[in-house]
């Protein structure tokens, strides 16, 4: 006989939610039961699936785990009340909108022995699972510097958040996460252009625990859509575009540039650069397929809920630095090195 599908709930039908809401529908061991949303189907998306009310019209029905894509400043209340209910929750990034509602979603569901995840879908782009992996083969040697770009036009359907929250949080979790090292310390400056309460840009530079030196610059005010991120070791340097999912490496080779006039640009040693062929898989139907099998005790590779309140940590200190002006420092006592896909 075959296995009974898993019953999935899905709270908010946003730019996100119905991004969720098509993955559900067609994943494998997996039935959509029904959605919530207050604002009924808008978009005409939810194919045929009924819509719902409230979180506690979703849970009645009866859902082995919900997917959770309202807006951030709901994110406690609705994880909240999944735990209460024994629901198992992937709760999209950040996991919620300050560090002590992070913690009590985390004490909320660890407490009751529930699978939660947040939606750091950043972690499942092929060309930073392929970087991953290459580092920890070491492939690169020691990591001397994580480098990220994040920049694009404003997206008006972000009104609750700024740039840092909503945005450099997925840098923050991708450095620690593909690096294995959480971060020490971080310093950072925002402006803030588009007449809003929030952030729009941020420049910040950081340590990893190792020593590594990070640097993100993420803004919502360019015209450019850039999704850069640079590793740079002792063998050479890896670039990655999750925008085109390609992985590049440019190796440190000692191969001597004799022609004078480039020496200047170039250096006196230039290596071979490689463009890896990897499998292009969608990022978001990888990260569902991830949860599906954590909830099922098939895997437990997906991005934690302590691990976004983390991220959320350094999201506050990024803040916090650049409010005040000084460098701040994170408590690493009780880090261990990130898991994940």
């Amino acid at each position: 006989m075959s296995e009974a599908k898993l019953r999935a709930g899905l709270v908010g039908l946003g730019s996100m939610g119905r991004h969720h809401c098509r993955v559900l529908s067609e994943l494998d061991g997996v039935e959509l039961v029904a959605v919530v949303d207050p604002m009924g189907d808008k978009f005409g998306i939810a194919r045929g699936v009924p819509v719902l009310d409230s979180v506690e019209q979703l849970v009645a029905l009866g859902v082995d785990y919900t997917v959770v894509a309202c807006p951030t400043a709901l994110h406690e209340e609705v994880g909240l009340q999944l735990a209460e209910a024994g629901v198992h929750a992937l709760v999209e990034k950040p996991v919620a909108d300050t560090v002590e509602g992070a913690r009590r979603l985390v004490e909320a569901f660890e407490s009751r022995g529930l699978v939660a995840g947040v939606g750091h879908i950043e972690r499942y782009n092929p060309a930073l699972q392929s970087l991953r992996a290459r580092l920890e083969a070491g492939e690169l040697g020691e990591v001397f510097q994580v480098v990220t770009r994040r920049q694009g036009p404003f997206p008006h359907r972000i009104a609750d958040v700024g740039v840092v929250k909503d945005l450099a949080t997925h840098d923050i979790d991708l450095t620690a996460w593909a690096t294995g090292k959480p971060y020490a310390s971080v310093s950072a400056h925002t402006v803030s252009k588009s007449g809003r309460p929030h952030e729009d840009m941020v420049a910040a530079v950081g340590q990893l625990t190792d020593g590594t030196m990070v640097s993100h610059l993420v803004n919502w005010l360019s015209p450019l859509k850039e999704r850069f991120t640079s590793v740079t070791g002792e063998r050479g340097c890896f670039i990655a575009d999750t925008l085109t999912a390609d992985l590049t490496f440019h190796s440190n080779a000692a191969v001597a540039t004799e022609w004078e006039a480039l020496q200047a640009f170039r250096g006196v040693a230039e290596g071979d650069m490689i463009r890896y062929a990897i499998p292009k898989r969608e990022p978001l139907l990888v990260e569902h397929e991830f949860f599906r099998d954590a909830v099922l005790g098939r895997s437990h590779e997906i991005s934690t809920l302590r691990q976004g309140l983390r991220t959320v940590e350094v999201a506050a200190a990024v803040l916090e630095s650049a409010a005040t002006g000084d460098t701040v420092r994170l408590d690493t006592a009780d880090d261990a090195v990130p898991s994940g896909a």
